[in-house]
């Protein structure tokens, strides 16, 4: 019953970190990354998103995988210009402003702090 407890526990604070992740790399790259506007070009053969291709404000051209799938409920077409937020030091770190997964991120840290509680519970009572 451990051991159950303990991989319960485990995969529990995996989840809870990757969601804590992702809602911090948003924040961090919504609120103190560079603006900007992109180009959403075709889905390549192979891939399942489109690329988005910007400028920085020194004045690179920067073309990276779009951050968000194109079959969402605002789907990325080809042409379409969409306000992006990157972070400067890096800027194929790109967050769609608008289509941000907040919420996925939000579900992981509630479904991992939820196993963990259990996992915890299942310890407990062994």
């Amino acid at each position: 019953m451990v051991v159950l407890a303990s991989f319960t526990a485990l995969g529990g604070l995996v989840a809870l970190l990757a969601g804590a992740y992702g809602l911090w790399r948003t924040r961090r790259i919504t609120e103190a990354g560079a603006l900007a506007e992109a180009l959403v070009k075709a889905v390549r053969q192979g891939a399942d998103r489109p690329t988005l291709q910007f400028e920085t404000a020194d004045g690179r051209v920067v073309e990276v995988g779009s951050p968000v799938p194109g079959t969402r409920r605002r789907p990325l077409r080809a042409g379409q210009r969409v306000p992006i937020a990157y972070d400067a030091d890096d800027p194929r770190d790109v967050v769609v402003l608008g289509s941000e997964r907040r919420g996925l991120d939000r579900a992981f840290v509630a479904a991992g702090a939820g196993l963990v509680v259990l996992g915890l519970a299942l310890a407990l009572t062994a």
